[in-house]
């Protein structure tokens, strides 16, 4: 369905181009020709004004998204300016056809142009059109920045509402104070620091997640409290391997994004065998992040509610880094392993 609409969107989209087009150079023609459709007009605004919609759109659709979008400004440059000559000179061999109605000036058309006063000014023609193509472009993009903004703070809001419903819940919480409640019945020296990573956890979902990027050395301390509170669960110490490369500095992430994927493997993996414990991997680089979770599979949990948070994990990141992340998924032989890259950038 998503796909059909996307089809329809684009189909629609053309055809307003086209009437559009369309109806503009008819009106140049009916005003030329002072209300009737005649040669010379038809000439004048019917030929050249299909070249220049060409360029219009050999700009919009190729250049524009191929150099300029993606900074490679000096051949954007060059595109642009054989783009000019090389429709100038197109012109200029399709004007020599209709000389005597294209080439000539003055009111007796005693004056016929030069092939440097002809390209001079079809060049001027063609960068206005460039120039017209480059602003309707970044009209459009600012137009679809705005939409994409908007249903990535509802996607937010979503995420983090069903983040909450799914770890702040009666469920997580008694499990969770139970567990505490053990350690302070047994006058262990752990309860002090469990409750301090229970309302660090509980701070950190509630308030310092509600913006739209947070330091990456919190989601990591996050991550951190998380799974020491997860640990609590098991009678025995469990196998659970956390490496941290590099130093999480000024980096800035999407909040609530890593924790999906560590969620998952504590929901559906086996964390007490010492053959295969829980791993996690973050390398932090300067403008990168990458993450990497693999665990063993328990075939016995049948979570009727498995897989809900990944897609929206990963529908969140394909909304705000587009472009600017990997995500693989793999499954080999039980083991299930999430490996994720970020440009922070």
């Amino acid at each position: 369905m998503e796909l059909g609409n996307i089809r329809t969107n684009k189909t629609r989209q053309g055809f307003v181009h086209a009437v559009s087009w369309i109806s503009l150079i008819l009106f140049f023609i009916l005003l030329s020709g002072k209300g009737k459709f005649t040669y010379n007009s038809f000439v004048m605004y019917g030929f050249f004004g299909l070249i220049n919609v060409s360029i219009f759109y050999i700009n919009y659709l190729i250049i524009l998204p191929e150099f300029l979008s993606k900074k490679k400004y000096w051949w954007y440059a060059v595109s642009i300016v054989i783009l000019v000559c090389t429709s100038s000179i197109f012109k200029y061999g399709l004007a020599k056809m209709f000389e005597d109605i294209v080439m000539v000036r003055g009111m007796k058309k005693q004056y016929h142009l030069s092939f440097t006063e002809y390209f001079i000014g079809a060049s001027f023609i063609g960068c206005f059109f460039i120039f017209l193509s480059t602003a309707f472009k970044f009209m459009i993009d600012w137009f679809v920045n705005e939409n994409v903004k908007t249903i990535l703070k509802n996607e937010k809001l979503t995420a983090e509402l069903a983040f909450l419903k799914s770890q702040v819940n009666p469920h997580f919480l008694f499990n969770t104070l139970n567990n505490i409640y053990s350690l302070a019945y047994q006058q262990s020296e752990k309860t002090p620091a469990a409750i301090l990573k229970l309302s660090e956890i509980m701070r950190y979902m509630l308030y310092e997640s509600n913006e739209e990027l947070v330091d990456l050395k919190k989601e990591i301390s996050y991550l951190e409290n998380y799974i020491e509170l997860q640990k609590l669960r098991f009678k025995n110490e469990p196998f659970v391997n956390l490496i941290i490369v590099g130093t999480a500095d000024d980096q800035k992430i999407m909040p609530l994004v890593l924790i999906s994927f560590v969620e998952n493997a504590f929901k559906h993996g086996i964390a007490t065998k010492a053959e295969s414990p829980i791993e996690i991997y973050i390398h932090i680089e300067a403008d990168k992040v990458r993450f990497k979770v693999s665990n063993k599979i328990n075939r016995l949990n049948k979570d009727e509610q498995a897989g809900i948070g990944l897609l929206n994990v990963k529908r969140r990141l394909q909304l705000f880094y587009n472009d600017r992340y990997r995500l693989e998924v793999i499954e080999i032989e039980d083991i299930y392993t999430s490996d994720l890259e970020i440009n922070l950038n």
